[in-house]
């Protein structure tokens, strides 16, 4: 696929749909006000700002915060979900699935890709069969019986959930035995296991939106002040101070070409989507770019990943937003016509 980014811009939506138009936003936090949760942290934080966000740009917003809702068709034109970690294994699959059950149209992507990026050990294997290099792996499904040392090379490893996010669950370990007895907690504990080596490198992400197209925002890489380090779930949730995370835009354009090459090879397998985050980890020793995972539906807080790399190009966070919900809306036929921005 081939696309630049010269020809996409900010898209909005007609006033006259902005005023026709109900929308439900589906958030576990969509009623929080702003206060952040004592479990979730920020992430209340996050979707009190899309409820708000929502409402700025003139749409008829109605929260909700659990999957009843969707039981019956609710009453509205377009939804919102950003319900992706209710508690159960899987759950960013619920809503699209009920949704599409009912025929109602929805921001991010349809039941079967969520579950497919969301599955660490399926997109790896996407990834190679499409040419773009991985970081090397095992899966360990629960029931397959005992977890085995990996077939590759390491000095540390990596075990955490197969489905994680924002680093819940993850540990860097020195020790087969270590690594070993923390895969079987997470067995236990109901999840599938991915287990990698661990290297300090460079880890950078390649936001993708939906403009007309693919639109591939700045690529971004995490450079903290000690190279390597994990940030931990309570970090990434801001259960414990910490400050934003140390982004910077990659101003490398042989590394940019290769990082948006890759991303436009997985793109091909996973479009039509709304917008999402593929992440890869970089080596400035040897050039090595590693694909690591897609993030689908990501977090679209204004203090992280695609909404900076948004700021980068002078997208506003308000912009941004309307340009996916415009994006989605035109692409599920909710709406006849949008505006290109310049």
């Amino acid at each position: 696929m081939e696309h630049s980014r010269q020809i996409q811009g900010p898209l909005a939506l007609l006033e006259q749909d902005k005023a026709r138009l109900r929308l439900l936003f589906l958030a576990k936090h969509a009623c929080s006000g702003g206060v952040p949760d004592g479990e979730d942290g920020t992430h209340a934080v996050y979707h009190h700002e899309m409820l708000t966000t929502l409402r700025a740009i003139g749409l008829d917003v109605t929260p909700a915060t659990d999957f009843d809702i969707l039981h019956e068709r609710p009453d509205t034109d377009f939804v919102v979900p950003v319900l992706n970690r209710a508690g159960f294994l899987n759950s960013e699959m619920l809503a699209p699935l009920l949704l599409l059950r009912r025929s109602v149209p929805a921001l991010g992507a349809i039941p079967i890709l969520r579950g497919l990026t969301d599955d660490k050990h399926l997109m790896k294997i996407v990834a190679r069969h499409l040419g773009v290099p991985v970081t090397d792996w095992v899966a360990v499904r629960r029931g397959q019986g005992q977890v085995a040392p990996p077939p590759f090379a390491w000095q540390r490893l990596v075990v955490k959930p197969n489905a994680s996010s924002a680093s819940w669950g993850v540990r860097i370990l020195d020790t087969w035995s270590e690594a070993k007895a923390h895969a079987e907690t997470i067995l236990a504990a109901g999840h599938d296991v991915i287990i990698e080596p661990y290297a300090p490198l460079i880890d950078i992400a390649v936001p993708v939106i939906g403009g007309r197209g693919p639109w591939l925002l700045p690529a971004t890489g995490y450079f903290p002040d000690t190279p390597g380090t994990l940030r931990s779930y309570e970090e990434k949730r801001g259960l414990v101070p910490i400050d934003d995370d140390p982004l910077r835009t990659i101003d490398d354009p042989e590394l940019v070409a290769r990082l948006e090459d890759h991303t436009n090879s997985l793109i091909g397998e996973l479009w039509p989507f709304d917008y999402g985050r593929f992440e890869y980890r970089y080596d400035p020793a040897t050039g090595d770019i590693r694909f690591m995972e897609v993030n689908l539906s990501c977090n679209l807080w204004s203090r992280k990943t695609i909404s900076r790399a948004a700021a980068a190009i002078g997208l506003n966070h308000a912009e941004l937003v309307e340009t996916i919900v415009a994006h989605s809306m035109l692409r599920q036929g909710v709406v006849g016509r949008i505006v290109q921005r310049r």
